[in-house]
């Protein structure tokens, strides 16, 4: 029986972070050496199932020590990159769900990884359904010249629009090969009313307390719309993904951007 996949949890007292330790803590294939996250005082984390794994601020130190096999990122992208440059001397593998980084960063993912021989997957959302939400609106795109996104949040929320709307526009515009149809008001009265715009399709942003992630992408042609949704009830939904990444980045080299290579999409 082979080992379990050495995981160290970068962003560890974050919602994100917590939840991806819990679920580490009940699979059999995978299992947290250690914990990082910025300011922490104490030295240890007690875990959900009563284990305990060291806790630091300082990820070159604690790496050493824990030696982990892929390194899970739930940061901010200005703490993502060097967290990436420090796992790659270290032989790590790399799964990232911070949004928000550059396009520049994801080159230099890319590069590091390849340069020594590692896989690093980045993905804009972790939710199997949304994943397969994006993959249904590159196939929609094709067919229909008007499109609109409608993605609603917590309004703790840092950056807007989302990373998934964002790559979901940039998916359905390449699928579609040509800007979509867009329809400015002939009289804004509130400056912003039709929301911001990519290729195209109008994104509108709503950050409300009671949200946590709920994305609508609506379609339209002469006569007919089309609409596909994906809400988001809790943030158990991302673990499957998570999981399945941690699996699989072993066998990768370089960046995989996105969930749909492994899924087969």
């Amino acid at each position: 029986m082979p080992e379990p996949i050495r995981v160290l949890v970068h962003g560890a007292q974050g919602k994100m972070g917590q939840e991806v330790l819990n679920a580490l803590c009940y699979d059999a294939d995978v299992m947290p050496v250690s914990a990082v996250d910025s300011g922490v005082g104490e030295t240890q984390l007690c875990l959900s199932n009563g284990s305990i794994i060291p806790l630091s601020s300082n990820l070159e130190a604690i790496m050493d020590v824990s030696c982990p096999d892929v390194v899970v990122d739930f940061t901010l992208a200005e703490v993502t990159m060097p967290a990436v440059r420090i796992a790659a001397q270290r032989k790590a593998g790399l799964v990232i769900g911070t949004t928000g980084l550059s396009s520049e960063d994801l080159a230099e993912i890319d590069q590091i990884t390849k340069l020594n021989e590692l896989g690093a997957i980045v993905a804009p959302n972790f939710a199997l359904g949304a994943v397969v939400m994006m993959y249904l609106s590159k196939v929609a795109a094709k067919f229909f010249d008007w499109a609109e996104i409608i993605e609603m949040h917590h309004e703790r929320k840092v950056d807007a629009p989302s990373g998934t709307a964002i790559s979901t526009a940039k998916a359905m515009v390449e699928s579609r090969g040509e800007p979509f149809l867009h329809c400015g008001a002939i009289k804004e009265t509130v400056a912003g009313s039709r929301g911001g715009e990519i290729g195209g399709v109008a994104m509108h942003s709503v950050r409300l307390p009671g949200q946590l992630a709920h994305q609508e992408v609506i379609l339209g042609i002469s006569g007919q719309t089309l609409r596909i949704r994906h809400d988001t009830i809790n943030r158990e939904c991302y673990m499957p993904g998570v999981l399945l990444a941690i699996k699989r980045v072993g066998e990768l080299r370089g960046l995989t951007y996105g969930l749909d290579t492994l899924l087969g999409l």
